[in-house]
């Protein structure tokens, strides 16, 4: 379980990101690119690529859920009551790593730059 305010402070712990208002929700930007929001109090929304989400979904159906905007997969909606807090660490790491310049990962991780989310 992940409280609303453990969910930002795991956002707000990557580098260069800051909060901002988007549409009256909780947004984290990495150099003003979305990798997440924070959708109600007990969920958050995380911007990681289709294969990513997908994934994410099928393996934690009760934690994890597809969020459609219209007709295109925007964001996987993660329930914060149901998720481990090192596994929203991971999700957030992998959406954030998708939305920061490469320079700004490089300097802030020795890993490679993933592109999606971790399959393991």
């Amino acid at each position: 379980m992940v409280s609303e305010q453990q969910a930002r402070s795991l956002a707000l712990g990557l580098p260069e990101t800051i909060e901002q208002d988007h549409h009256g929700r909780p947004s984290f930007r990495v150099v003003g690119k979305i990798f997440a929001t924070l959708w109600d109090e007990d969920h958050m929304n995380v911007m990681l690529d289709e294969a990513g989400i997908l994934t994410a979904a099928q393996r934690e159906p009760e934690t994890c859920t597809e969020f459609w905007w219209g007709k295109r997969l925007g964001a996987l909606h993660v329930n914060l009551d149901r998720v481990d807090p090192a596994r929203l660490a991971d999700l957030l790491t992998g959406a954030w790593e998708q939305k920061a310049p490469s320079r700004v990962v490089a300097a802030n991780t020795s890993a490679p730059r993933r592109g999606q989310e971790r399959r393991t």
